[in-house]
């Protein structure tokens, strides 16, 4: 065993192009006492064997970046090291052979606008000229990205690592991490066999094994090693220019390697790797397994005639098969960011396709751990996007295998999956099953879309077009109405609550002044060091030094790590209790039934009442633009007060609804919904909240906070009809200006709505969005457009 040394700044666990793109990152933003320890030699976990496609164009505009930028690392690395990282940049082709997906193709279109990527949408006969070989009698459209392309990926692993070690890296490779040592919450250090270097920071980049890594600190990772297979075909004459070729309705890859074709693809029934210590061994392969290939081998010899004659069942048929493990997460997507461990951060879960992100994934890193906040949003990513419910292997294993069996399916906007389901339940579930309710799903919980009550609510005539009709309803429409008209019941129980202790650190970290009387809520958000928006919350003061904050659903976890990271004590009781929102024109009438107690209270003031014979805090919060309270009771009162506000509220018009007219209403109103229209890339200046920040005090991120180059607008769509779902391109003047961050439709004022950033300064000229690849014009509208006065929210209904 090599001498280690007894301490270091960090230590990266991973010798796999992860863990060292996040050791040469670190290094060059100035952390050269790095130390990046492998039990076997480099690449031999998961990368070596990586087919090692390089698809610029994914479904969120983070993954899209992270690979952009990766692109623009290797001539960088060339330069450095003198190595070839490996690259190939041959272009990539994405197939439709269906009419779904030939839709999904111009929805891709519109997104690479938007991300600034070289694209273009292909004929067939322009698709043939690309790749004569291919057979496109079947193929409707192609989408074109000449960015696109392959690496080796020793060669990258080897590139990163030397460009490392130029920049003080030590790599130290036959050292297997035996454990790793926590005190008080954090890492302290990392033991290999007998030696211990001590260290705050320790990266688990460990691939398939990140999860045995994880629980020497006592952390679940909940990394699930699953089977992956693809064959390289003999050599051929197949030119080393051919393009990368994605066939998904036909569950298929391919390449050109070594002068024939690699091709992998997704079974719809994968396997996972049983196994106690994954990776325990280099280079680990499993036995060829053709039968579980057949569908894939017949879509490539379909779409590449000169393979048909090749026998798919004989292993022997090829110059390789490769069959070996791939570390899959819950959802399909990385797991990055720091763990409950404080200073032990996770880079692992890469899905197949953690290749192509490799540079993207040690900056945004290695920024994370200098600096506090990467630059871009990652939350989508972040390991605190999954809470306790995630420590199951039983769980993650449902979803993993859930996840992977459709990798290559269209995933429509709004539909839902159903593995490892329920799990988390409001106290009025069983009421809302009863109800008909249209469950979604939001880490873990089960939460209602929307009530199918009534076959006579007629409304169809309102249905989207294209996508955004597809998961739809009547109800939802239905659901708005009543709100406006009288009163809907909304279930919040699955939105985080964290209880905070202390007001200054508290003040610190959040942009407005929570110094308020106690029961006073506050609107506000907590900021990073360059003023974008970690977090979008309520804050009531419950007490002199005791305050609740309420966060989104999902939001929970990173949330409190946030506040616990800043050196604030906090509890999350979102267990602990239920929540259900009356908001209408009734709510008045509707409660005051329901108790004597005094529900004068303003707005954003909250109050101890009794609602029946529930206690309850009520809260003169709206999220839906109309009078109202949030009404929060402990747990075990939950079905009885959704049964007390039911029996009150249907005699006035009073109708349960569900998230999708939440929706709907918030976007009348100009709410923003934070991972969407706000993100740590955007400032609430920029964001068009301003008023929620107090820039006479001190917190975190004021100094960055200076006049904003774009501002959040609301558009009006010319044919409400075309309905956005987030993520469409937006030209002014006929030039690509921005991006669509959310949309939909508004009943109570009959407009399709879309918000996106547009530049700062004159008014721009005219603006069209990319609908169902088709452009629709719109035009800025002044917000809110719904009740722009506030009267409903603030004012006491028939006051």
């Amino acid at each position: 065993m090599v001498q280690l040394p007894t301490e270091a700044q960090a230590v990266v666990v991973g010798g796999g192009v992860a863990g060292c793109s996040v050791a040469y990152h670190l290094a060059r933003l100035g952390w050269t006492d790095v130390i990046l320890l492998e039990r076997h030699e480099l690449t031999e976990g998961t990368t070596w064997h990586s087919a090692g496609f390089v698809g610029q164009l994914r479904s969120t505009v983070t993954q899209t970046r992270m690979i952009m930028y990766s692109a623009g690392l290797y001539p960088e690395l060339a330069e450095l090291t003198g190595l070839d990282p490996g690259w190939n940049g041959v272009g990539g082709l994405r197939l439709a052979t269906t009419p779904e997906r030939h839709d999904e193709l111009l929805r891709q279109a519109g997104a690479a606008e938007t991300y600034g990527l070289d694209m273009e949408l292909l004929s067939p006969g322009a698709t043939r000229d690309m790749l004569p070989l291919m057979e496109v009698a079947d193929v409707r459209a192609a989408l074109w990205l000449p960015g696109d392309g392959w690496l080796d990926p020793a060669s990258l692993a080897r590139a990163l690592a030397a460009g490392a070690e130029k920049l003080g890296v030590r790599i130290v490779t036959g050292a297997e991490v035996t454990g790793l040592d926590v005190r008080d919450g954090r890492v302290r250090g990392v033991r290999v066999g007998e030696q211990v270097i001590a260290t705050e920071t320790v990266v688990n980049a460990a691939g398939a094994a990140a999860g045995t890594i994880g629980r020497l600190a006592g952390v679940d990772v909940p990394i699930v090693p699953i089977k992956h297979q693809y064959v390289v075909t003999r050599p051929s004459g197949v030119p080393a220019s051919t393009p990368t070729v994605r066939d998904p309705d036909n569950i298929v890859y391919f390449r050109e390697e070594g002068g024939g074709i690699l091709v992998g693809g997704y079974i719809r029934e994968p396997q996972v790797w049983d196994t106690a210590a994954p990776l325990a061994e280099p280079r680990t392969l499993f036995d060829p397994d053709m039968p579980k290939f057949q569908e894939s081998w017949d879509s490539a010899r379909h779409r590449l005639p000169h393979l048909r004659d090749l026998d798919g069942a004989d292993p022997a048929a090829f110059a390789k098969v490769v069959h070996g493990p791939e570390a899959f997460t819950p959802d399909g997507e990385f797991l990055l960011g720091e763990t409950a461990v404080a200073g032990l951060w996770v880079a692992a879960g890469f899905c197949v396709h953690g290749l192509a992100a490799a540079g993207g994934v040690g900056k945004v890193m290695a920024e994370w751990i200098v600096d506090g906040s990467p630059e871009y949003d990652v939350f989508g990513m972040d390991v605190r996007r999954f809470g306790s419910h995630a420590r199951g292997s039983r769980w993650s294993r449902a979803k993993a295998l859930d996840s992977y069996s459709k990798y290559y399916d269209i995933v429509y906007p709004g539909e839902e999956r159903t593995a490892a389901r329920p799990l988390r339940r409001s106290p009025a579930w069983p009421r809302h099953a009863a109800l008909g309710a249209a469950f979604g799903e939001k880490a873990g919980w089960e939460r209602v879309n929307w009530f199918d009550q009534d076959p006579e609510d007629g409304g169809e005539e309102f249905r989207p077009a294209g996508w955004a009709g597809r998961v739809w309803s009547p109800a939802i429409r239905a659901e708005c109405l009543a709100t406006r008209d009288a009163a809907g019941l909304f279930d919040q129980t699955s939105f985080a609550k964290l209880e905070i202790t202390g007001l200054s650190g508290l003040q610190r970290l959040c942009a407005g002044d929570l110094d308020r009387p106690v029961g006073s809520v506050v609107y506000t958000q907590m900021l990073n060091e360059r003023g974008g928006i970690e977090a979008d919350v309520t804050v009531t003061r419950l007490a002199e030094d005791r305050f609740r904050m309420v966060t989104g659903t999902a939001f929970g976890v990173h949330d409190a790590a946030w506040l616990r990271r800043h050196g604030l004590d906090v509890r999350d009781v979102t267990s602990a209790y239920a929540c259900y929102c009356l908001w209408g024109p009734k709510a008045l009438d509707i409660l005051g039934e329901l108790t004597d107690d005094d529900l004068t209270f303003g707005y954003m003031r909250a109050r101890e009442i009794s609602v029946g014979y529930v206690p309850v805090l009520a809260q003169r919060v709206t999220f839906a633009g109309e009078f109202g309270w949030e009404l929060y009771c402990p747990a075990e009162y939950g079905l009885t007060l959704w049964d007390t506000l039911v029996e009150a509220g249907l005699p006035h018009g009073m109708r349960p609804a569900g998230y999708r007219a939440l929706d709907c209403l918030r976007l009348e109103k100009g709410y923003r919904v934070w991972g969407l229209d706000i993100t740590p890339e955007t400032t609430p200046i920029e964001a068009g909240l301003g008023f929620a920040v107090h820039r006479d005090k001190d917190f975190l991120g004021r100094d960055a906070l200076g006049a904003p180059a774009r501002t959040l607008r609301c558009l009006v769509l010319a044919d409400p009809r075309q309905v956005c779902l987030g993520g469409e391109p937006v030209r002014v003047g006929g030039v690509p200006a921005s991006r669509v961050t959310s949309g939909g439709y508004g009943h109570r004022v009959d407009r399709s709505i879309a918000y996106a950033y547009l530049p700062g300064g004159d008014e721009p000229g005219e603006i069209e969005v990319g609908v169902n690849g088709s452009w629709v014009a719109a035009e800025i509208a002044a917000e809110p457009l719904y009740d722009p006065g506030n009267k409903r929210v603030r004012g006491l209904p028939g006051a």
